[in-house]
């Protein structure tokens, strides 16, 4: 059996992919801010799956709780074979309205503990030949559309970068990039949903199984949805300078409220 750790694993697509992983077998080590949550997560997924979940309390926008996890990721008694980087957060406002120890803070979280995460997991990976990562970003990474989606550009030309870097050594990286999915992102960041059409929501379950899919298939980029694999496709013909301008008044349109 192999092992899986996930970040940000008791709710939305990290949730998703602890009952898929589960499902199929695979034992986890389940990553959160949360003990109580995460105990009790670990004992459904025991119970229902027969599989062994360890529980690792961690807040990663801590030095501390980025260094646990990467001690975990090396340690050679106890190899992990995938990596998921799911924790992510979104700040509610407009550039300058949000405070700069929250904007710090989201960078700290999307990019630096992914880069150490990742260097933690595919260093270990290398040496036994084999293992994968699926770093979690979005669509808004392909978009001029504030801190949250460059923090999450990054994740994308970060993990294709180490992808091309570790090629032929075993070890697989993807940038996994959904849309808009029904987890407590939104509630959590105090943004409203109501204004978002249905026809963008993606559900989390089919999500993951196509990024694993995609992951199967070596591809380093998934954009898990047809939906959304069209809008990627104007926005990439689109001209930058009207890029930012449609972004501007699509995100005061679907964005935070």
């Amino acid at each position: 059996m192999t092992t899986a750790l996930i970040t940000g694993s008791t709710a939305g697509i990290g949730a998703a992919f602890a009952r898929r992983l589960a499902a199929d077998g695979h034992n986890l080590v389940l990553v959160a801010r949360d003990t109580k949550r995460l105990q009790e997560q670990a004992t459904e997924l025991h119970d229902r799956h027969g599989i062994e979940a360890e529980v690792l309390t961690a807040d990663l926008a801590t030095d501390d709780g980025i260094t646990a996890v990467e001690q975990r990721l090396s340690d050679p008694r106890a190899a992990v074979d995938l990596l998921v980087n799911n924790a992510g957060f979104g700040n509610k406002g407009r550039f300058l309205d949000v405070p700069m120890a929250d904007e710090l803070t989201m960078l700290k979280v999307h990019c630096e503990a992914v880069l150490r995460l990742t260097s933690a997991a595919t260093g270990a990976m290398r040496e036994r030949g084999r293992g994968g990562v699926i770093n979690v970003a979005s669509v808004a990474a392909f978009v001029p559309r504030g801190t949250y989606g460059a923090s999450k550009a990054w994740v994308v030309q970060f993990t294709q970068g180490v992808a091309k870097d570790l090629a032929g050594t075993g070890v697989r990286l993807m940038a996994l990039c959904p849309g808009f999915v029904r987890t407590e992102f939104h509630q959590r960041a105090g943004m409203g949903t109501d204004n978002i059409p249905n026809w963008m929501w993606l559900d989390a379950d089919k999500l993951v199984a196509a990024a694993l899919s995609d992951l199967a298939r070596n591809k380093s980029l998934s954009i898990p949805d047809p939906r959304y694999k069209a809008l990627m496709g104007l926005v990439k013909v689109t001209p930058r300078g009207l890029l930012g301008g449609v972004t501007s008044r699509t995100g005061r349109k679907y964005g935070p409220q």
